[in-house]
């Protein structure tokens, strides 16, 4: 499911929001932009709901942290403020969209799903490169329509990886995601998991899993590299 990041200091904003949305996207809180960057550090999203006017860390502050990062993660900064040298300074720092309160949340769903297609991240059921397979109904990966078994944590791993190609995720983001907050698994479980995906995928020509030493992982579609 589609990860969105709401950004909102005041609690019974980002309430109301979420219980608009929760049926669409999965949904995470954050009650300014420090809380939010501690968010990002163990989580990946799809797509931020930022305010402007935030205790701590503003909405401007914030995006200008994300975007220094080279982090190209869409946002659509909500607001009060609807003056033009306010939308000039956040189309400035690199948002998607602004909106201004009080909020319309069907227009806010259908400017979501606009930013969400052309960044061509979607909530499909099926992940499908070339003769390679990946169903989420079935957690089945299919190599020209030969199956090829897959754990759980496995299927999650690659679901993740594939659902975002080129994307490179911190060995803390894939632990956290996938194994959750209280594992007492450490980073050195991913990279068995990795080979273990890796000997499995082995005659798929499709795509590769990459390392980045010392960081993480990422699939590339097409050609052959070094691993690493």
């Amino acid at each position: 499911m589609v990860k969105i990041l709401i950004v909102e200091d005041d609690a019974s904003i980002r309430l109301l929001t979420k219980t608009r949305l929760k049926d669409r996207y999965e949904i995470l809180e954050a009650s300014d932009g420090s809380e939010a960057l501690e968010i990002l550090d163990h989580q990946h999203v799809d797509l931020m709901l930022v305010d402007i006017l935030m205790p701590g860390m503003d909405g401007f502050t914030f995006v200008r942290e994300v975007r220094d990062s080279g982090d190209l993660t869409p946002v659509l900064m909500l607001t009060a403020m609807d003056g033009f040298d306010y939308k000039k300074k956040g189309f400035s720092l690199g948002i998607d969209d602004y909106l201004t309160k009080p909020i319309q949340y069907e227009e806010l769903i259908w400017r979501m799903e606009a930013i969400l297609r052309r960044a061509q991240i979607h909530s499909e059921k099926e992940i499908v490169i070339g003769s390679f397979r990946l169903s989420e109904d079935t957690h089945s990966a299919f190599s020209h329509e030969t199956s090829i078994e897959l754990t759980e944590k496995e299927f999650q791993l690659l679901h993740k990886l594939l659902s975002y190609p080129g994307q490179l995720f911190t060995k803390q983001q894939l632990m956290d995601e996938v194994w959750g907050y209280d594992t007492e698994s450490d980073y050195s479980t991913i990279k068995t998991y990795i080979n273990r995906l890796r000997n499995k995928l082995a005659g798929t020509e499709e795509f590769e899993l990459l390392s980045v030493r010392g960081l993480g992982y990422k699939a590339v579609i097409g050609g052959r590299h070094e691993k690493g």
